[in-house]
């Protein structure tokens, strides 16, 4: 048994494709098709129906995957335990966080939660929602910082899972100055999020109501928010964006509104941390930022 092989689980669960989960993983699908075969083997039973579609979890796999996922955590936990006590490791808080937070909001959160003590060491991971997601499941991080909508449900599941709000924000559809491109959300050239993005579920779900949001015709996808923001200073489209990332383009006036505010989204940062305890620096810092 190799803990690979439980993160592997866990990714291909929450992908269900083994091009998808092999790229989030950054290894060849044909190695990560291997060891998902790895641990089925050592399981002795089959985890997935593989299809041409994909790849789905069996009864078997859909029994194991929490405790799997639990065990990965409770495995990084005991290591991050064992050198702080043994003194290999600053008492490190680990973070996971969306690249549009971790821009701006972050130094500038983190900075307010100091209250004049200096916390010893942050690492921050930044990525796109899914691949944040996986760091916490497997408990790669202590943390995740994201953006919420309160009727977008997470994926991350509630029982395992618990969070706090630390911040508000909103998705403003923007648009370059010099950009000319009609009001009819028909004729927009629409800048998307792609399937990994956190927002772009919000984004879908909350505009998935307004007819004229189905006629936008995606021009150009990405997971980012800073490369979607690139291509509508470009005048390429209209693009989305939350204003903790573009309140320097809007104020400069390079940036501005393409519809008006019956299309923005407001939008609620919050902290994921799991329900099962974390290191003693997590959980000190955990407690410092109350309700």
């Amino acid at each position: 048994m190799e803990l690979v092989w439980l993160e592997d689980f866990s990714a291909l669960a929450e992908y269900g494709s083994f091009v998808r989960a092999a790229e989030a993983r950054h290894v060849t699908q044909p190695a990560f098709s291997r060891r998902v075969r790895s641990l089925e083997n050592w399981m002795g039973v089959d985890l997935f129906v593989r299809t041409p579609q994909g790849a789905t979890l069996t009864e078997a796999g859909r029994q194991i995957l929490p405790a799997a996922q639990e065990a990965a955590r409770r495995l990084y936990r005991m290591r991050t335990e064992a050198q702080e006590v043994a003194g290999m490791a600053a008492k490190t808080l680990q973070f996971a966080a969306t690249h549009s937070l971790s821009f701006t909001f972050f130094p500038r959160w983190l900075r307010s939660t100091e209250n004049g003590a200096p916390i010893e060491a942050v690492r921050l991971h930044s990525d796109s929602m899914a691949v944040c997601e996986q760091m916490l499941i497997q408990g790669q991080v202590q943390f995740l910082l994201c953006h919420r909508h309160p009727d977008v449900p997470p994926l991350l599941a509630p029982d395992q899972f618990i969070g706090k709000k630390v911040g508000e924000d909103v998705l403003v559809p923007l648009a370059s100055v010099s950009a000319n491109f009609g009001t009819s959300p028909e004729t927009l050239p629409y800048l998307a999020y792609t399937h990994e993005s956190g927002l772009g579920r919000i984004v879908a779900h909350r505009l998935h109501g307004k007819e004229d949001y189905l006629h936008l015709k995606p021009l150009f996808s990405s997971h980012l928010a800073a490369v979607l923001m690139s291509m509508a200073l470009e005048s390429k489209g209209v693009a989305w964006l939350p204003k903790s990332l573009t309140e320097q383009e809007m104020a400069d006036g390079r940036l501005v509104r393409a519809l008006d505010e019956s299309w923005d989204i407001p939008l609620e940062i919050h902290l994921t941390r799991p329900r099962a305890p974390i290191s003693p620096s997590a959980e000190e810092f955990w407690a410092k930022l109350g309700n």
